[in-house]
């Protein structure tokens, strides 16, 4: 079911999530369901569960074209239990990002460029990949909410925080 998406402002998006027990469990399943469908009508990139008010370890991400980023390669849809991210370089690249907590805004933000993630499926197997580019941005981005970080708390310049409209006009942006 689509749930409401928290914004920037609300205090459990600055919380730090719980790891899942559970594996396999309905209500992870469910919770998965809810993150999967809120993503889609969103038109986002990923999502977190704290970002529809669950303080479990859990995100999503993934896309094989994404209006709201259209230059960005597709990245594999991912339901990421528990992770942990490594960085596999200390080199880091600032580009845009968004997010559906901080609706209508982009910042320059600083990630690692090459990680690699760990965790696993919803049924407990494990999950252990390289990522770079849009995709080691994107599980950053995602993991950060189960920290309680919001992208624009990682900005090392807030000059570059603006809103999506006036940063990239005619970049089709429904819902953020």
């Amino acid at each position: 079911m689509i749930q409401p998406i928290l914004n920037m402002g609300d205090p459990r998006l600055l919380e730090r999530s719980q790891a899942v027990q559970r594996f396999g469990s309905e209500e992870l399943l469910a919770l998965i369901g809810d993150l999967h469908e809120t993503m889609v009508a969103a038109k986002g990139a990923g999502l977190a569960a704290p970002q529809i008010g669950v303080g479990l370890r859990v995100v999503i991400f993934g896309f094989e074209h994404n209006q709201r980023y259209p230059d960005a390669e597709p990245v594999p849809y991912t339901e990421l239990v528990n992770p942990v991210i490594t960085p596999l370089a200390d080199e880091k690249e600032e580009d845009w990002e968004g997010c559906l907590s901080v609706p209508g805004l982009r910042g320059m933000v600083p990630r690692f460029s090459r990680v690699r993630y760990t965790g696993f499926d919803p049924q407990g197997r494990p999950i252990d990949r390289e990522a770079s580019g849009f995709h080691a941005r994107v599980v950053q981005h995602e993991c950060d909410h189960l920290d309680g970080v919001l992208y624009p708390m990682r900005m090392r310049d807030m000059r570059t925080l603006g809103f999506t409209s006036v940063l990239f006009p005619g970049v089709e942006t429904p819902d953020e």
